[in-house]
């Protein structure tokens, strides 16, 4: 059987690491798959665990020399701690000070500001024999691993500098005249800017990249918990389901639970998206980190913790932060290979170089300088900084993508196609005219009865609809056995003193409406036919009003050159009605859950990227035809899981949002690729050239990775409209 486990993985230095992890793993037979996140730093892993098991797989990880961390959803994930400067790269820095000052006194001709070679060799021997450890280390466990990463390169090309000049200081014929040239700034300083490098970006991917700290931050540690009849403040790994908790005004729930007492209004955009605060008042629900803007409530937990729904977004996030996106293959196959193409061009300048300038110094600088400008930290970076940012954007506005295969997907979207109740409209149909038919014994009050006994074994707006109009009319409703659901058409039911009713649409109670019925509401409301014993006795007309912000979203969709089609089991004459009133050219009716699928293959067909909304169990096949799907939060379970994501309101606009999000962070990918292509394309020449020294090299390849994890920290500025 076929199992997923995600690892943390520490002591990557560049996607050359996560690459070779993921040859090591994907060499396995009991692997399905295997993907590295050098970004999130995780591994997710598919595999057999009839052959082998998760402690396993961690093993075969630690082999090629990192270390790994099983992740799970029991618990919450440990709040990120902040990046601090290291006592070794406080030293490093320290001891580059008078390097940098010598260098900078060469640059205006003040060749004295440099300390004596003796001092020179002693600093940069603490640093190449002591500080640069690491780097060896790194190197050589990557080498044994059958890969090269970042710091084989910066290893050979540090250690060629120290050994150069150690000679030329102790053992060349200008020595003894103090005529040596030596280089140990080179070493030092490179060493020290790629250090700093990777301190900047380590702090970047742990804390600015990643969503998952802010929305730890929304859950309080102390809470007002109330034990043996009086309030007491505990931490909140103390609280157990079932607790009666207070939060006050300015306070944030700990757990999602029922309001027991009080009132107030809370925000709940953590998790829905939405600005304007919930009213709360006894008998309803509040959700962990929700904030109290006003009031004060009383609740019962119900759920703590990774249960709550904040835990599930949070473990969603983070699983869908660490997944790959198909683009990043491109960074991935082009990581494979960059060292050792580097290092064959190194050695190719060093000879050119050599045989042009008769010089072999001049060679050796101009070949570590290639070694040390090439980086592919900045291509390993390109795709999952931005996907981690967009995904925490996503998150914001109320949307969790379950990978980093849909948001792409889903930038590329030109279709969508939308259900009608519940999506463009509010879900909550009114009775808005009935017929009973002439001579078949029943009245309208046996009518509601026989219908609403069916009716409350469905979970359909329209099916709810008729049960709440039965019970206000103070109706008692009788017995149903033996329900069973016609997906698409309607639901049967033996009804005590009845017989066998059904209730769904017009030819499934073989119903046909007269046509001179005087209200118009029957060609444009949605229809419920009733038979009894296969007689047809009825039918009733729901209404259901649009939603306040349906127009707008659609004219987003349509601004942003997406087509907009609505498929709907409802009558077509009810699903035209409401194209018309949104603008939509493309409306179809009458549709079974098989047709709407077949419809969305069509739609493929003709070479369109489709995204299809639904939150019923008769959308799930269409769901799963389309390109991208979207289930609305508390839909059916099936459409929840068949679907690519969820939106956390039931609105077409969080539809648009989550398009527009994905296609900004694919522009964002796309820009870092570009960035990171360039700039090895542009630098690996020009210090082939001798137009970079190492030191100059040193701090642009450093400043590559920074860049391009800046370049995706704008798109949390990046404004959807």
């Amino acid at each position: 059987m076929q199992q997923k486990v995600r690892f943390q993985i520490e002591g990557m230095t560049c996607q050359a690491c996560a690459s070779r992890i993921e040859k090591v793993l994907n060499k396995k037979d009991f692997v399905e798959s295997a993907g590295v996140n050098f970004a999130s730093e995780e591994a997710q892993v598919v595999f057999d665990d009839s052959q082998t098991s998760a402690a396993d797989i961690a093993k075969i990880i630690e082999k090629t020399g990192y270390g790994a961390k099983e992740k799970t959803e029991d618990a919450l994930p440990p709040p990120e701690e902040t990046a601090h400067v290291s006592w070794r790269l406080w030293l490093l820095l320290a001891i580059n000070i008078p390097f940098l000052i010598g260098m900078a006194g060469m640059m205006i001709g003040r060749h004295d500001w440099m300390i004596p070679p003796l001092w020179q060799f002693a600093l940069a021997s603490v640093v190449q024999l002591w500080l640069a450890i690491p780097f060896y280390k790194s190197a050589w466990a990557s080498i044994k691993g059958g890969l090269a990463n970042m710091d084989v390169l910066v290893t050979i090309g540090t250690v060629s500098i120290y050994l150069y000049s150690v000679y030329m200081l102790f053992f060349s014929p200008h020595a003894a005249h103090g005529m040596a040239h030596v280089y140990f700034e080179v070493g030092v300083m490179v060493i020290g800017f790629v250090s700093l490098g990777k301190f900047l970006e380590h702090r970047t991917k742990k804390s600015s990249l990643n969503s998952l700290g802010l929305l730890l931050k929304l859950t309080p540690t102390q809470v007002n918990v109330q034990r043996n009849g009086e309030w007491k403040q505990l931490p909140i790994d103390q609280v157990q389901i079932g607790d009666l908790i207070r939060a006050n005004h300015g306070e944030r729930i700990a757990a999602d639970g029922i309001i027991e007492s009080g009132s107030g209004w809370a925000d709940e955009s953590h998790l829905t998206g939405e600005s304007n605060p919930e009213e709360k008042k006894a008998g309803g629900k509040v959700l962990a980190g929700a904030l109290m803007t006003e009031g004060s409530v009383v609740y019962r937990a119900t759920q703590l913790g990774s249960q709550t729904l904040l835990g599930d977004m949070m473990n969603a996030l983070s699983e869908a932060q660490g997944s790959k996106a198909p683009i990043a293959r491109v960074a991935d196959k082009a990581a494979a290979v960059f060292v050792p193409a580097v290092v064959g061009i190194a050695l190719l300048t060093f000879i050119a170089t050599w045989l042009v300038k008769g010089d072999w110094t001049v060679a050796l600088m101009h070949a570590v300088a290639v070694l040390v400008i090439a980086c592919p930290c900045a291509l390993g970076l390109a795709t999952p900084a931005a996907i981690m940012v967009g995904m925490g954007k996503a998150v914001k506005h109320g949307i969790w993508f379950k990978d980093a295969a849909a948001m792409e997907e889903a930038a590329h979207v030109d279709a969508v196609v939308l259900d009608k109740t519940g999506t463009l409209t509010e879900g909550r149909p009114q009775v808005a005219a009935v017929y009973c038919v002439p001579d078949s014994g029943f009245d309208e009050d046996a009518l509601y009865r026989i219908a609403a006994a069916v009716e409350q074994n469905a979970a359909h707006p329209l099916a709810r609809a008729i049960v709440s109009a039965a019970q206000a009319r103070g109706l008692e409703i009788p017995a149903a056995q033996n329900a069973q659901t016609v997906v698409g058409a309607g639901i049967t039911a033996e009804v005590e003193g009845v017989g066998l009713v059904k209730a769904g649409k017009l030819d499934f109670a073989e119903l046909r409406l007269p046509e001179n019925l005087s209200d118009d509401v029957w060609r444009i409301a949605s229809i419920v036919a009733v038979s009894a014993n296969g007689k047809p006795i009825g039918a009733f007309a729901l209404a259901d009003a649009l939603k306040t912000d349906t127009a707008e979203a659609i004219g987003r969709l349509k601004k942003h050159g997406i087509d907009v089609y609505i498929m709907s089991g409802d009558n077509q004459g009810t699903v035209e009605y409401v194209a018309k009133q949104l603008g939509i050219a493309h409306a179809f009716g009458n549709m079974s859950p098989r047709d709407k699928a077949a419809e969305v293959q069509k739609l493929k067909a003709a070479g369109k990227t489709v995204a299809m909304v639904g939150d019923g169990i008769n959308d799930a096949p269409a769901l799963a035809a389309a390109n991208v799907s979207f289930a609305m939060k508390g839909g059916a379970d099936v459409a929840e899981h068949t679907a690519s994501a969820t939106l956390m309101q039931h609105s077409v606009n969080q539809l648009a949002d989550a398009l527009l999000v994905s296609q900004a962070t694919l522009k964002n990918i796309k820009q870092n690729l570009f960035f990171a292509f360039f700039y090895n394309i542009l630098g690996i020449p020009l210090a082939a050239l001798g137009f970079l020294n190492p030191v100059i090299a040193g701090a642009a390849m450093a400043a590559s990775s920074v860049s391009v994890l800046g370049n995706a920290l704008r798109l949390k500025r990046v404004k959807i409209e």
